[in-house]
């Protein structure tokens, strides 16, 4: 194996998911309710995940339908608060010293990934990071994962993609990549580290 690709939300954070760790930071933060704050946000989720618009596109939206102004600092503090597993990170780091090149896969919001990348310095932690919005395609689509291969030169049967949701396995699996499914709420590591070591990674 000479690459090993990570999914984002579910798997190197501890929330299942990229909304989930946005609405539930503002909720709490600007004391709305969360179920409504929810409604309000995924009425834009598939078009942000595909990139047909942004955060600051339809934040004025966001904020009509909650009756609510909230300032736009507000969404940039979630995504700074989402949850991280450092013990994925430690293990990114271990197979980058060890050789292997690093990436991530992860279907999401351009403006979001991008200010955590900048934020935590992850271009020295990752080799590339593929995201839906800039593809315009998501995990059920092959050229996300061709893009991601193809921007570190590896062969897709020398690949290994981690991602908390087992239908997000069927294309890569189908292209060539071994596959591995992480539960992310029993986040066994152990047994994360032994998939790997099955699937030909050496840590």
């Amino acid at each position: 194996m000479q690459a090993v690709f990570f999914d984002f939300d579910g798997v190197l954070t501890t929330d299942p998911t990229g909304s989930y760790s946005i609405c539930r930071y503002i909720a709490a933060a600007a004391g709305v309710e969360e179920a409504a704050f929810t409604k309000a946000y995924r009425t834009y989720n598939h078009d942000l995940l595909l990139g047909k618009t942004t955060h600051a596109a339809i934040w004025p939206q966001v904020c009509a339908r909650l009756g609510v102004e909230l300032p736009y600092q507000l969404l940039i503090d979630s995504f700074l608060h989402t949850p991280l597993d450092a013990h994925m990170l430690t293990l990114v780091r271990r197979l980058k010293n060890a050789g292997y090149q690093t990436g991530m896969i992860t279907d999401n919001k351009q403006d979001r990934i991008d200010c955590l990348v900048r934020h935590h310095h992850w271009e020295t932690l990752f080799d590339t990071v593929i995201v839906s919005a800039a593809v315009g395609s998501g995990k059920d689509d092959r050229r996300i994962f061709e893009q991601a291969a193809a921007a570190l030169s590896v062969p897709m049967e020398e690949c290994v993609f981690i991602d908390n949701q087992e239908k997000n396995l069927i294309v890569p699996q189908a292209l060539g990549m071994k596959t591995i499914y992480f539960d992310h709420e029993k986040r066994d590591f152990p047994a994360l580290l032994a998939a790997l070591r099955q699937a030909g990674v050496a840590c």
